[in-house]
């Protein structure tokens, strides 16, 4: 199992420079990757610009790149020419986000995540072959014939020649149909709140000789285990709470299936309703132990070997602690 770094987002009033000081360090620690991500505030793509443009061996992935933010076409031009800038050393992961965000920030119609997700890839990858791109899908219709087509777009095949035609595609998936087709027509998955005793059965997958399987899990060296657990807490609430609706929240619905039904219907109804701090408080530890690295090292090192043999190829650490990283690289590297 090798170590990545899943750098994540700048939170509000942070600057990204921190974070990829962190990757640069990943770097020097021999890290195989650094991931950006991007949610409605910093996005992906410029902080990747800059790490690569810092660095010169770690790879430098998306994790993820939204869908409903850039057509499929212009997604293969810039994985196209960050792979480039990089020598060879982007991972391009994709995926389609919540409801909440294509729908309330992108302006896109939810619609169907699975086959569009199918259709994109499918873009994607002839865009980056070189292919003269024609596509006329449910989704995607290329050159565009609809409402208001003028008749004049013909097929155009990319005008730069890729140093890679193959870039490794990874898709964040959480449900077991979209798990599937990350297996099919991808070369990574990036799950998040992966519990490595649940996941197998929860995600309903087996892993396959070169396929990256990439979780990610949150890691806090502390002596304090209850106040490490305190730390991830909060975020365990708000995406099993108020991440979606009722009946419709991917997370919720994923820590279920790990056997927290009671828990997650609790945090959820309180999250809801305006009670976040005993939202937050209700999330059980065990939970906060089943998908997060904490404690103190030799707790860290123990639990280490669950996700080693859980199919997990890739262990994508997120922190903002340079000295979790320094311990991740000398239990695992």
């Amino acid at each position: 199992m090798r170590l990545g770094y899943y750098m994540g987002y700048a939170p509000p009033g942070k600057n990204p420079l921190e974070l990829i000081e962190l990757a640069q360090e990943a770097e020097r620690l021999g890290f195989h990757s650094a991931w950006a991500a991007e949610a409605w505030g910093t996005d992906a793509v410029t902080v990747l610009s800059w790490l690569a443009a810092t660095t010169s061996t770690i790879n430098v992935g998306s994790a993820i790149m939204q869908l409903p933010g850039r057509s499929p076409a212009n997604t293969a031009m810039t994985a196209a020419t960050l792979d480039l800038l990089s020598g060879g050393r982007f991972l391009l992961g994709l995926g389609t986000s919540g409801p909440q965000v294509v729908e309330g920030w992108h302006g896109e119609a939810w619609g169907k995540p699975l086959g569009k997700t199918r259709e994109y890839v499918e873009i994607v990858r002839k865009a980056l072959a070189r292919e003269t791109l024609e596509h006329h899908g449910e989704h995607y219709d290329i050159p565009y014939s609809g409402p208001g087509a003028t008749g004049l777009g013909k097929p155009l095949k990319l005008m730069m020649r890729p140093l890679r035609a193959d870039i490794p595609i990874y898709i964040a998936a959480l449900g077991p149909k979209n798990v599937d087709l990350a297996f099919e027509i991808a070369d990574g998955w990036i799950p998040i709140f992966f519990s490595p005793e649940h996941a197998r059965e929860a995600f309903g997958f087996d892993a396959r000789n070169g396929f990256d399987i990439s979780p990610s899990a949150h890691v806090v060296v502390t002596d304090d285990v209850e106040a490490g657990r305190d730390f991830v807490r909060p975020i365990l609430g708000l995406y099993i709470g108020g991440m979606g609706a009722r009946g419709k929240n991917f997370y919720n619905s994923l820590v279920r299936r790990y056997g927290y039904e009671a828990e997650a219907e609790k945090i959820q109804q309180l999250y809801l309703d305006g009670k976040q701090r005993e939202a937050i408080a209700a999330v059980p530890d065990a939970l906060v132990d089943d998908v997060a690295l904490v404690g103190p090292r030799e707790r860290i090192a123990d639990r280490l070997d669950a996700w080693r043999e859980s199919g997990a190829t890739t262990l994508l650490c997120s922190t903002h602690d340079v000295n979790a990283l320094r311990t991740m690289a000398e239990l695992v590297l």
